[in-house]
This record gives structure tokens, sequence and C-alpha cells, in this order.
């Protein structure tokens, strides 16, 4: 019996006649989270998170058909009953649960098993069928402690303060720049891009309490920012607005930057690793606590990551969906810059 089927459109649950995260219109779309490349515009109706409403909102219009649940709050569609589950990413991240006469599927939608002190931590959901993603689904990937990173942002941030430099640190509006407040909470006053201000009010008004910052629009005085924390959007890079920041030191905040290679190849002055996705480690545990008989493996290092479930007993196959395309929240990120 198959609960699932991997469609032209998304990941469309046969009995229940709804898609999780479709990157096409359909009628009904179960959302996993905020992210560009798994929600997107023309659905006739959405389901998502409680927490991602009003994300949903600013980013696709006011005037769409939306209905949200809490984590654990089941609905049934069409006999299939659907749960959400914390993922770990982001803000209203969910794993999504479906269950149709005792068989269960869990679709990840992305996820972090790392508590980041933002974000509710993931939890394990046991299942039959397991949908994954495999963004950094190699061994070279693993993450540092939340301590450990907090403090090598904080090294470095305090050395750009002796220095006479203000620190400007990179991350997307939605997810990255929430964490990154959070990392550098305390230290000193944080300004945010108008993008990453409005994103925070949107999250703001679903009762979620995140760390005081300051606007920052194109009209800042220089003196009001010297030697502060600046966090942008990535789309800002290069930008005149950022040439504006006094004596700038530039960070990117990324789990890409645990290849060092790419720091070079952003011309920034730092990178940190700072993931909203589940290092090699991570991954393979979500997979085993889920005592999933079949695995099917996502966006990102799929040929690598399902290889190595075969090889270790886990049955796994790997599946070709739109997720994981960065170049969607790039996009979506540029946009709202010019906010």
């Amino acid at each position: 019996m198959k609960i699932v089927k991997f469609t032209k459109k998304g990941i469309y649950c046969i009995p229940g006649k709804f898609y999780l995260d479709p990157w096409l219109p359909v009628d009904y779309a179960v959302i996993s989270h905020g992210h560009a490349d798994h929600m997107r515009w023309g659905m006739k109706h959405y389901l998502c998170h409680t927490h991602t409403k009003n994300i949903m909102k600013h980013r696709i219009g006011e005037d769409i058909s939306v209905e949200t649940l809490n984590y654990n709050e089941p609905k049934t569609i069409n006999g299939v009953k659907v749960s959400f589950h914390p993922a770990g990413h982001i803000i209203g991240s969910a794993q999504i649960r479906l269950e149709y006469k005792g068989k269960i599927v869990v679709f990840t939608g992305d996820y972090k098993v790392k508590h980041d002190n933002i974000t509710i931590p993931f939890e394990t959901v046991k299942c039959h069928e397991f949908i994954t993603e495999s963004t950094f689904g190699l061994p070279i990937y693993k993450w540092l402690p939340e301590e450990t990173l907090q403090q090598q942002i904080h090294n470095w941030i305090l050395q750009n303060k002796a220095n006479n430099r203000t620190s400007v640190l990179f991350g997307y509006s939605l997810g990255k720049a929430q964490r990154i407040m959070k990392l550098v909470e305390g230290l000193d006053e944080i300004h945010v891009h108008n993008a990453i201000y409005h994103m925070n009010n949107a999250i703001e008004a679903s009762g979620i309490s995140l760390p005081k910052t300051q606007r920052l629009d194109g009209n800042f005085n220089k003196a009001d920012i010297q030697n502060k924390i600046i966090i942008m959007p990535p789309g800002l890079l290069g930008s005149k607005m950022l040439k504006r920041v006094p004596n700038a030191a530039t960070a990117i905040c990324s789990g890409w930057m645990q290849i060092r290679g790419n720091r070079r190849w952003r011309g920034v002055d730092a990178g940190f690793a700072v993931s909203d996705h589940a290092d090699w480690e991570g991954l393979l545990q979500a997979v085993k606590a889920s005592e999933a008989e079949k695995v099917y493996v996502t966006h990102g290092s799929q040929a690598t990551f399902s290889k190595y479930l075969n090889e270790i007993g886990i049955e796994a196959a790997e599946v070709i969906t739109e997720y994981g395309d960065n170049e969607l929240e790039a996009s979506e990120a540029k946009k709202e810059a010019t906010i």
C-alpha cells in the first residue's frame, strides 16, 4: 500500500489527495516551512504550522487561503491523519507525519538535529517510510557545538571592535538571520536590514520573542552603527549600502563555510559554518532513530548518502525534487533586500 508518490508537481499523498511542499500550483498544499523552495505561490489552499502562517502571508500575500496546526495536533484529511512535528530547521519548520491504515510516512522537509537555542528542537518520529533531505550529506560536514560556534563569532566581533571595525554578518532573512541574532545577543547593539526587520515582525506576530534589534534602512547615520553589529541578507554583498558601512568587516554565515575555499570565493573577511540543516552525523542519527524500513533521499548529496545507507543495511533510494535550490532563496533575499 503506497501512501505517497513522487510526481512532476511534488510529493503527492495518494489517499489524502494533497501535496507536500509542491513546486507547481495544486489545490491543497501541506507546507513544511517558509523557505522559498518549499513554500511557493499559487496554491488554492495551504496547511502549515501556526508559526509559519504569518511568514507565508508576508512572503506570498495576505489574501491566501491558509489553515494552521500546532505541533502534535492531528488533522484527518480524506482518511489520512496528518500532524506536524518539530524539525529544528527554522522557526515554524515541521516534519509532516502521515498515517493511513496503520502505515506511517514522515516527510522531513529540511531539518537539523542539534538545538540552536532559537528553534524548537528536532523530534524523532518513528515511521515505516522516511523522506529525508541530504543538503550536507557528506562526511566532511560536521558542525561545531553551538557554544563553540558562538565563541568564535564573539571573538571575531570583539577583535573587530578593537580594530575600530564594524561587524557585518550575512544570512538569509528567514532562519539564518534569527539564528545569528541569537548567537550575538547581548554582545552589542544589533542592527538588522529592513528585510530582516520586516521578517522579524512577521515572526513576532505569532507570539515568538526574538532578540532585541534596531532597524537599518538606506538612510542610516554612519556614526550610529560604527563598531556595532549589522546583519544583512546575502543579496547585499558588494552593494552600495554595504560600501557605506564605516570600516566594515564582513562574514558569511553558512554551512558551506565548512570548506575554506568558499570563503575566498565570496571575497569576505570571515566565514562561519552556521547551518540550519543536519550535518552528516545528524542525518544518520535521524534516519536510524526513525527506524524506517525504507528511506527516500532528496536534495543535496543524495547519491552519496543513499549509497551509504544501503551499504549499512538501510534500504534507500534517490528521489529527484526541486528542493534545495539556493537560487530561489537567494532570489527571495535579493527581492527583500530592496524593501
